[in-house]
């Protein structure tokens, strides 16, 4: 038996997961420079893994001055207000 069309997500393996694959870890532990290869595999140490939503803003903020709403709204290249 299938599943129906409707109840499918498209998206499911895009978005944000809190649980990572043995492999995920070991990766960011390389990226922090916190794993040897003669480490063990298993008991590793947590891995932070949290979505941030912090670029979003600046991104918007850039879009904005290259439309020249700078000028416009009274913000500096950087989004902040101008005093």
């Amino acid at each position: 038996m299938s599943i129906d069309r409707s109840l499918k997500v498209k998206g499911a393996l895009a978005r944000h997961r809190n649980v990572l694959t043995r492999a995920e870890r070991v990766g960011k532990l390389k990226d922090e420079e916190r794993w040897q290869e003669e480490d063990s595999v298993l008991g590793l140490p947590k891995v932070a893994h949290r979505k941030s939503h912090a670029g979003r803003k600046a991104k918007e903020a850039i879009e904005k001055v290259g439309e020249g709403g700078a000028a416009a709204t009274g913000t500096t290249e950087a989004g902040q207000k101008e005093s």
